[in-house]
Order: C-alpha cells, then structure tokens, then sequence
C-alpha cells in the first residue's frame, strides 16, 4: 500500500484528516495533468477539486491493482472528459482573457520549480493531447508504462509508441524554439 492508498483507507474509515493529507499530496499534479485536457487553469483546478469532492461524497472503492496515484488519476480523467463533454455545448469566452498569466505561471513554477522544465512544460503546450498526455505522466508525475497506459487506457505497447513519437515531436519544437536537451 502507497501512502495514498493507506490515507484513503483511514479516511474510508471515518478520519476526515486523512482525506486533506491526500489532497495536499496530490493535487497540484492532478491539476497539472487534467490542465493536459482543458488547456485552462481555472478548469483544471475546478476538475481537480470536483475529484476530491467524489472522493468525499462517493467514497469509490479503491481496488489496489493500480498504485492510488493511478487510480486518483484515471478518476481525473474521467471527470475532465465530463467536463468537456457538458461545456462543448455552450459558446463561451476564454476565462484566461480575465486572469494574469501569473497565475498559471506560479502554479507552474510551484510545481516544477526548474527553468529548463517549466520551458519544457510550455513547449508541451504546442503538442497534440496525447503527446502531452504521456510525456506528462511518464516525465513529470514519473509513471511507469503500464500505469499511464491504465490512466490514458491504452496497451504498454501503444504508451511506447506514443511516448517514442512525442519525445521526437518534442526535440523537435524545443529545436525551433532554440533550445537542446540532453535526456530526449
């Protein structure tokens, strides 16, 4: 059992704490990873929260064949297809026209804390969805193959592809943009 899947399990049996060690533990990469989806910050957040919220309320059992991690994040997933399914129907105006783009760069900056990473993450940004998607999880929140292919439900062998062709489409833009990584 991870950490995660012991908080659960205490807060499965009625300590409220365990619940907030949980969501200090995982949210700023859930948020992260569900931004892969929406490409805004605010509705990430709010996914990430309304993830949290099924937890409380639904208290979904926890089966222990993937990590917590894993699971927590497929549950992410799952909400923010949700949510991109119920908002596709209406015409909105970008929120981000109205907030700073100091708050995404500070949640950013909080989360990886490193300059080439942070350049790296905005690179990403420029990539389709799956490319993101993968390089996020393996990269960026260190998933093993088989648990971002239980998370983006796909095979092993369909992440290793994808994971092959993101990584060369990623040198390939941090090279436009002027810049070289030695691990890609």
């Amino acid at each position: 059992m991870d950490n995660g899947a012991s908080s659960y399990h205490r807060f499965l049996e009625g300590d409220k704490n365990a619940l907030a060690e949980i969501i200090r533990e995982y949210r700023d990469g859930l948020v992260m990873y569900v931004y892969s989806y929406t490409d805004n910050i605010c509705n990430a957040e709010e996914i990430a929260e309304e993830v949290f919220i099924k937890l409380y309320v639904r208290k979904p059992r926890f089966s222990g064949k993937s990590s917590f991690k894993t699971w927590l994040y497929s549950i992410g997933r799952f909400t923010a297809i949700d949510h991109i399914r119920k908002t596709s129907k209406f015409v909105s105006v970008p929120i981000d026209d109205f907030y700073s783009l100091e708050d995404k760069t500070e949640l950013e900056q909080n989360y990886i804390k490193d300059e080439q990473k942070i350049f790296i993450h905005r690179v990403m940004q420029k990539l389709n969805q799956d490319y993101r998607q993968v390089l996020y999880l393996t990269y960026f929140e260190e998933f093993n193959t088989s648990q971002t292919a239980k998370i983006m439900h796909k095979t092993n062998r369909q992440i290793t592809y994808l994971l092959y062709r993101a990584k060369k489409s990623l040198k390939s833009e941090l090279e436009r943009e002027g810049f070289t990584y030695e691990e890609l």
